[in-house]
């Protein structure tokens, strides 16, 4: 779903221009904080035999939402989910509706799963549940990454569907 006109992805609107670039400022943000951790907890370990000892616990969260903002912005750049060997041979009439009901089925799955691991998150809140590590972090905070994760998925599966659309009109 590339614009022809140049090598970003296509766009829907401003607002999900403004979506993409909060996703990809914080997932930059984050893999630096990442890279800072590890080389720091390397170094520690290495020149003076020193452990951080939440390291392992707050990268493990930190890739867990790389790799949902990763997958969302994979999706807008329309470099995930396709089968090309398979969709080309397609009539673009048919890549259009097999488009549309590939981001709706997606779309119905990720509401639900969103919904889901929210509902996790509020159980775990309302229990007042911590992690069993060193940081005994409040497991709500790490458990609200894949419903935050979900929902930035959905948005650019939304934004895909309406790109659907502008694709007929310029066919």
């Amino acid at each position: 779903m590339m614009d022809e006109r140049n090598s970003g992805p296509a766009s829907a609107g401003p607002v999900f221009d403004a979506a993409a670039l909060v996703t990809r400022v914080l997932s930059g943000a984050v893999l630096a904080a990442l890279v800072g951790l590890v080389c720091l907890e390397a170094v520690l370990r290495g020149a003076f035999n020193y452990s951080l000892g939440f390291a392992e616990e707050l990268t493990g969260y930190c890739v867990v939402l790389l790799t949902f903002f990763g997958a969302a912005l994979a999706l807008r750049a329309g470099s995930l989910f396709q089968v090309h060997f398979l969709f080309d041979k397609y009539s673009p009439a048919v890549r259009t509706w097999v488009q549309r009901v590939f981001v709706i089925v997606a779309l119905i799955v990720c509401v639900i799963l969103a919904w889901k691991a929210k509902d996790l998150t509020l159980s775990s809140f309302s229990r007042n549940r911590f992690a069993a590590t060193v940081l005994r972090t409040p497991l709500w905070i790490p458990q609200m990454i894949p419903p935050l994760g979900f929902t930035v998925i959905c948005i650019f599966l939304i934004e895909q569907f309406l790109l659907t659309f502008r694709r007929k009109e310029t066919n």
